[in-house]
């Protein structure tokens, strides 16, 4: 009896592990030009890549985005890391999303998700919220909120994955 329940409970600890690690779900949000997008596409040709979702109202969130937007050319070039900022101000806000990006020239992808579809299939409550994705698409790191620093965290995270990737693919 002992030996079948120690080998229900590792079976199970097995499941729960091999399961644990989410995709990105599916759901539509625009780009800044209107176009839908199916978000169960996000990838990055097999390189890690981040989901913040932000809004123009969100403090926190314009900080945490100026602060990585100073960095980013950086990180593309060492990591190839890309990011998806996904703003979910409602359809009465989102016309100033465009304007207000194309002021401060960000350069990584920028979604619209008015109807908050995404944000609920993300569990999102409130903004700013990270997420990282490896190279296959499977969340591996998230955090909620903004301090100043969190982007060097966030980095420290990418870099993470990616030495893991490094020796993954060179133990092949």
């Amino acid at each position: 009896m002992k030996k079948l329940l120690l080998m229900t409970i590792i079976t199970f600890l097995f499941i729960s592990v091999c399961f644990s690690q989410s995709t990105v779900p599916s759901a539509t949000v625009k780009n800044l030009s209107g176009t839908q997008i199916n978000t169960n596409t996000f990838s990055n040709d097999g390189k890690p890549f981040i989901i913040d979702f932000w809004a123009t109202w969100c403090k926190p969130c314009i900080e945490e985005l100026k602060n990585i937007h100073e960095l980013y050319e950086d990180w593309q070039n060492e990591t190839g890391v890309k990011l998806y900022a996904i703003s979910i101000d409602d359809s009465r806000n989102s016309k100033k999303v465009a304007p207000f990006v194309n002021g401060r020239q960000w350069k990584f992808e920028v979604m619209l998700d008015e109807n908050s579809d995404f944000k609920r299939a993300m569990n999102v409550n409130n903004p700013p919220h990270t997420f990282l994705f490896n190279g296959k698409g499977e969340l591996v790191w998230q955090h909620n909120g903004y301090a100043q620093g969190d982007e060097n965290t966030l980095y420290d995270e990418i870099k993470k994955l990616m030495a893991k990737d490094s020796t993954s693919s060179e133990n092949k």
